[in-house]
């Protein structure tokens, strides 16, 4: 059986390790990018099951990504979870709103995060 892909778009070192860790331990197949622009081609070549989306990156923001990613009708079915230092309620609205499954407030826990991924697969089944 294959293990479901999640590609993690994220700039920060530190995080893409600590979430490429606890994924793999939780039995994911992980990939990452560390900018919009190649978190798009990235997605386009893999289809992952479901995409980890920080929303402050260089070259294209996460909120940019997600508009292109559920424009595409090759890539709209596919998850995504936005994760941020803003919290604010406008930006968790606006996340939302552009097609997030899911905005989670950074710092996060390990729990929040692997619940978010198990039910954005769940959706998809």
């Amino acid at each position: 059986m294959r293990k479901p892909c999640v590609v993690i778009v994220e700039d920060e070192p530190h995080i893409v390790l600590s979430l490429e860790i606890l994924l793999e331990r939780a039995g994911y197949e992980t990939a990452t990018a560390a900018d919009g622009d190649e978190s798009l081609a990235l997605i386009r070549r893999l289809h992952p099951d479901v995409v980890v989306l920080d929303i402050m990156l260089p070259k294209r923001n996460g909120y940019e990504v997600c508009q292109a990613l559920k424009s595409d009708p090759d890539l709209r079915r596919i998850p995504v979870i936005m994760l941020s230092a803003k919290g604010q309620e406008v930006e968790i609205l606006k996340g939302l709103e552009l097609g997030a499954s899911a905005y989670i407030a950074k710092p996060f826990g390990n729990a929040e995060i692997l619940e978010a991924i198990r039910a954005a697969l769940e959706s998809r089944a």
